[in-house]
């Protein structure tokens, strides 16, 4: 299939995508749902060449995961419907609050969740009114140019509108930088990256981005320890663990610390609770000057492990490894299958830790507990855009219970988990006199 709407000249993709949003302007939000129903179903037949493709380009994660996660963006991000208007009446006027498009927007995309996020992205974009051009990551060209040829063959079958969802070939810094500075585009949307997220904060122009994430989750004494282990493993397991969101720290009270360890281990953790293979799996995971190794990232327990020679004999789903809550496995963002467990001797201090870890990063954290005081206590101090009670990471961005799919999570400008509505201006319309029929 030729990949329709993929270019390399900056100034082409803009003015494609400025003659699209012209046309696809005089269309209403029925049109625009059309074209959104037609994407999931077509779609939802490329759901396993998509994966097998990102897993092969990427070479991070688990390819059932990255089944599980497409799906979940075509299935469930948010169209339409979620552009709910307002209005408010007085005795002489009529205030009206509706969404409107931004016109030309632009997503850059993150190298660990390429095809998710940009299927969640381009329905949301789409569906506010935008025109979508999209900025893949390096390593994950050739899956995003083959899924932007698939979007513009079903929305030209779908209203006849050509290059309503572009893709930037050309990925030189020089041509990036063209883009997010272009006069006619209106809305950045930046997925990962911390460089080019403060590269577009000077562009004068609308931004919505994601920024670094350390997501770490408390569990206490009052917590179902079983549960919490189960959904623990479930969530840091995850497509080894190169969410943004999923656990990268737990932080354990003493009186449940070796309960918690039991449970983790037949849940399939690989538990490290010794200084000597402590030492070894820093040694290979961290670079000299303790940074994490990308050459890591995603990558499965059983070569992490190997890799390190720690001696294994099973198929384990994570690594657990106790560390210090200084450790750079506890405080830099790892995007690997290893989980830290810092331990603490009572909830405050446990509250304190995660606030240190969590560094002030307001992305994603965590608690395992029944007490509801403490469920309240922790989430008002860690501030974080999500916040999960009970549950797994994935719960937190609508893995469970038919809630709305965010993939873009932005803590840097505020949004936090994004959907369609994010991507439009909330305009205010004022009629006066005449309009109250109280």
């Amino acid at each position: 299939m030729t990949n329709l709407g993929v270019y390399s000249s900056v100034c082409e993709i803009i003015e494609k995508s400025k003659i699209a949003y012209k046309s696809y302007r005089e269309f209403g939000l029925a049109n625009r749902e059309k074209i959104i129903e037609n994407i999931r179903r077509t779609l939802s037949n490329y759901t396993d060449k998509l994966a097998e493709m990102s897993f092969s380009e990427i070479n991070m994660g688990k390819l059932d995961d990255k089944k599980e996660k497409i799906r979940l963006s075509i299935e469930k991000t948010p169209g339409t419907e979620d552009l709910v208007s307002e209005v408010y009446t007085k005795d002489r006027v009529m205030t009206l609050y509706e969404y409107s498009p931004y016109g030309v927007s632009a997503a850059l995309l993150p190298s660990t969740n390429p095809v998710a996020t940009v299927i969640n992205n381009v329905i949301g974009m789409i569906a506010a009114g935008n025109s979508v051009v999209l900025c893949p990551h390096p390593r994950a060209i050739e899956v995003t140019k083959f899924l932007t040829g698939l979007l513009n063959k079903i929305i030209i079958e779908s209203s006849g509108i050509e290059n309503l969802v572009t893709c930037l070939d050309d990925l030189s810094i020089k041509n990036i930088n063209e883009l997010m500075n272009h006069p006619e585009l209106d809305l950045l949307v930046v997925t990962g990256g911390s460089y080019i997220a403060k590269e577009a904060y000077k562009c004068n122009k609308k931004v919505i981005s994601a920024g670094p994430a350390n997501p770490t989750f408390i569990v206490d004494e009052t917590a179902d320890i079983d549960d919490a282990a189960r959904k623990i493993v479930k969530g840091a397991s995850f497509d080894n663990n190169i969410l943004c969101v999923t656990e990268k720290n737990i932080v354990v009270v003493d009186p449940i610390y070796e309960k918690l360890k039991k449970s983790l281990i037949s849940q399939g953790c690989f538990y490290i609770d010794n200084v000597v293979d402590m030492l070894k799996l820093t040694k290979v995971v961290l670079t000299e000057d303790f940074k994490i190794n990308k050459f890591f990232g995603g990558k499965s327990v059983g070569e992490i492990l190997n890799y390190a020679g720690i001696k294994n004999d099973g198929d384990y789903k994570l690594i657990a490894v106790d560390v210090p809550k200084i450790h750079p496995l506890a405080t830099e963002e790892q995007l690997m299958p290893i989980l830290s467990v810092i331990r603490e001797s009572d909830f405050d201090e446990a509250l304190n830790t995660a606030i240190l870890l969590e560094q002030g990063l307001y992305h994603t954290a965590g608690i395992h507990s029944n007490s509801i005081r403490r469920m309240n206590i922790a989430a008002k101090e860690l501030k974080t855009c999500i916040f999960v009670k009970n549950g797994s990471s994935l719960d937190g961005i609508g893995f469970s219970d038919d809630n709305p799919v965010s993939f873009t999570i932005a803590n840097k400008t505020g949004e936090g988990s994004t959907s369609t509505r994010n991507f439009a201006i909330k305009r205010r319309c004022v009629l006066v006199d005449g309009f109250s029929i109280r």
